[in-house]
């Protein structure tokens, strides 16, 4: 076992463990993508989901942490623009308010771009 310092994911075990919490939020997320594209809807569960897990391999990947396992970035860019292409052709059959369509679609861009850059790296 190595252990280089004194943080929690400073050793091999917690950066193997770490390595298969993140591969498994990218499976999850892969998951939603290869499903019907209706699963991805701004009210259904993968439409509420993906972006949430996105954000979570975000906050985990910005500690620098040995272990943090991301997508490519070629993979992050297209579920970026599968996500964006489902919700802007269905967001407005909810009602949302101008204010709420414009301020979400801007976290969601943020978002996914987020996880390209990091991905990028």
């Amino acid at each position: 076992m190595g252990t280089w310092g004194t943080g929690n994911y400073e050793d091999d075990t917690a950066a193997d463990h770490l390595s298969t919490r993140t591969s498994g939020l990218v499976e999850e997320i892969a998951e939603h993508f290869a499903g019907d594209p209706v699963g991805l809807e701004p009210d259904e569960y993968g439409g509420a989901v993906v972006p949430g897990a996105v954000e979570l391999l975000c906050l985990i990947a910005e500690q620098g942490w040995v272990g943090a396992t991301l997508p490519p970035a070629a993979v992050a860019l297209e579920w970026k623009r599968r996500y964006l292409e489902v919700w802007d052709a269905t967001i407005d059959d909810l009602g949302p308010s101008p204010e709420y369509r414009a301020g979400r679609r801007e976290v969601l861009v943020a978002t996914f771009d987020r996880l390209v850059a990091l991905a990028s790296r």
